[in-house]
């Protein structure tokens, strides 16, 4: 009679068994901070969820990254965070603002205290007394200045947070505690029951029809017209309007999709990177007269490049300099600036192009979802939230003309 053989794990695989409970829990060594070694407890409902998890956290305290220690403070988790695991998740810009953030308020605001011990009530005093405190006072700014006018002399300012940086710094956290929980280093993530108020979407200044025939007049003749008449009239960002490759181009069949984003980066300087989002990455039908100016600027790009000779350089890209190279979304800011001073228009920021773009769809009467669909938002609540001005102004316009009909038979 052939005896069974209990199946054993391999010596540093940890151990697997199950509960009183019912839930099953293993436990192993992994790296920790300090170079040290601690041992870990994750749960599951099953035993190949528990195991699964085990195995992932050894996995990748085999590849030297050390495990978090919740009896640790809050800085040293959200440094963990930010170096182990967002700069893994996050575009570089992101993480550079996540790693701002973090560094010139929460690790000074909440830095000390323990993470296990961190309480939505913590949390919701220090950010009651971030919206109240002068940051001149708080950050030492004035006194860096070089003539102080604050309180180094004498009179505070009051410079405080906007609700929509408060809402930010309350993401940051939100995300590297929701980390935390995922890995069971605390059981809830304490920021979530702290509210901080909806922030008024901010304000822009978008053009109007007059004022956006003027631009376009003011830039039409210029290498880069065709790149202003396709932001008008399709909402695009600056960064995908600069990604733009010729092969992402249909002009028979009047289409564009839009694949990519060009963007700066600290270390990869100007890195073409996916869309924003998943439903940034979309097709749009293109308007007669962005295919004929596209048509001329291909022809003027020929043209270029025959001027440059040896040194042009193909990048591929629909809109370049003039040796062939990816244009610096800074130097298309202040061409974009002069244009606008050159109309005698007020000065912008090149994203209000986009605003202006939905607005003047908007009050032609086109539909929501049609503009989500075009502008590339995620929801269609992104799109009705920003626009909730606009709307109401046509509401009002439609309740004024009902209103008339009525009074005047």
């Amino acid at each position: 009679m052939a005896t069974s053989k209990k199946k054993t794990r391999a010596n540093g695989d940890g151990t697997v068994y199950q509960r009183k409970d019912g839930r099953w829990e293993a436990a192993g060594y992994v790296l920790a901070p300090g170079n040290t070694r601690k041992r870990i407890r994750v749960y599951g409902t099953t035993r190949k969820e528990a195991l699964a998890k085990l195995t992932e956290k050894i996995a990748t305290s085999n590849r030297g990254l050390p495990a978090p220690s919740a009896q640790g403070s809050v800085t040293a988790y959200l440094t963990y965070w930010l170096e182990n695991v967002a700069v893994h998740h996050l575009r570089e810009n992101t993480h550079t603002r996540y790693t701002s953030c973090v560094n010139r308020y929460l690790i000074p605001g909440l830095g000390k205290k323990k993470l296990t011990k961190l309480t939505a009530k913590d949390i919701r005093t220090w950010l009651n007394q971030l919206r109240t405190t002068c940051q001149c006072c708080t950050r030492r700014i004035d006194a860096h200045r070089d003539q102080p006018r604050c309180c180094a002399a004498g009179t505070c300012c009051s410079k405080r947070l906007s609700p929509l940086t408060l809402a930010y710094i309350h993401t940051v956290l939100k995300s590297a505690l929701e980390h935390a929980v995922r890995e069971e280093e605390i059981p809830r993530n304490a920021a979530r029951n702290v509210r901080t108020g909806t922030p008024r979407p901010r304000r822009f200044e978008p053009l109007t029809a007059d004022e956006a025939r003027q631009f376009l007049t003011a830039a039409n003749g210029h290498r880069l017209c065709a790149l202003f008449e396709l932001a008008l009239h399709t909402g695009l960002r600056k960064g995908e309007l600069l990604g733009l490759r010729w092969e992402d181009l249909d002009l028979d069949a009047g289409t564009a999709a839009i694949r990519r984003t060009l963007q700066r980066t600290a270390t990869g300087g100007l890195t073409t990177l996916p869309t924003k989002t998943r439903a940034s990455e979309r097709r749009i039908a293109l308007p007669t007269r962005c295919l004929q100016s596209l048509k001329l600027h291909r022809e003027q790009q020929q043209r270029d490049r025959d001027a440059a000779g040896a040194e042009w350089q193909h990048s591929g890209h629909v809109f370049t300099t003039a040796q062939g190279r990816a244009i610096d979304p800074t130097n298309l800011t202040r061409t974009f600036t002069t244009f606008l001073r050159k109309a005698g228009l007020r000065r912008i920021r090149f994203h209000d192009l986009r605003h202006s773009t939905a607005t003047l769809l908007l009050e032609q009467g086109v539909e929501l979802v049609v503009i989500k669909e075009l502008l590339g938002h995620a929801h269609i609540g992104v799109t009705a939230t920003v626009y909730a001005h606009v709307r109401l102004r046509l509401q009002r316009e439609a309740m004024t003309t009902l209103g008339k009909a009525l009074n005047h038979p």
